[in-house]
């Protein structure tokens, strides 16, 4: 091998190990920031409860496709106070959810097609694979963080408003 061709075959291995060395920088800062690399992307909405304390304005992720609700919370290190996740089931039946892979703790609010509260699951267990169920017909599970539940006073029979409950 030439000179010339050492230098050259040196050049592509260091771009290689920059490009390599960047790749890594960028997934230690998404898994940092709670994110996992294949994230899934979900529209931001606004979510209303209204409870024996008043209406309560959220900022959900809404999971609409089966690859979207069956991701979830997985992965995520935090949450927001106004924050949460809205699973659509599209179809209102018996629902059940779990924590495989979710490390923070969450109160999970069953909700029918009318958007009234049905049944309501206070801090599931992180990593837990026990099923969690609605209890009875459900169109949407909304996912807080543990203890929002109580903080705004949730209770079976509350109304949720959100498009996708009827009016």
């Amino acid at each position: 091998m030439s000179g010339g061709s050492s230098r050259t075959a040196s050049r592509v291995f260091m771009a290689l190990l920059v490009l390599c060395a960047c790749a890594s920088a960028l997934l230690v800062r998404a898994q940092a920031a709670g994110a996992s690399p294949s994230a899934v992307k979900m529209a931001v909405e606004p979510l209303e409860i209204v409870t024996t304390t008043g209406a309560h304005r959220l900022r959900v992720e809404v999971a609409r496709t089966p690859d979207q609700r069956e991701r979830g919370l997985m992965f995520r290190t935090s949450l927001a106070a106004d924050g949460g996740m809205l699973f659509d089931f599209h179809d209102e039946r018996p629902v059940s959810m779990w924590m495989k892979n979710t490390p923070l703790s969450l109160d999970m609010i069953f909700v029918s097609r009318a958007g009234r509260v049905v049944s309501i699951a206070l801090g599931a267990e992180p990593y837990s694979e026990r099923v969690i169920s609605s209890g009875g017909p459900a169109l949407a599970v909304i996912e807080l963080a543990a203890g929002s539940a109580r903080r705004l006073s949730i209770a079976v029979g509350d109304v949720v408003r959100h498009p996708i409950f009827e009016r």
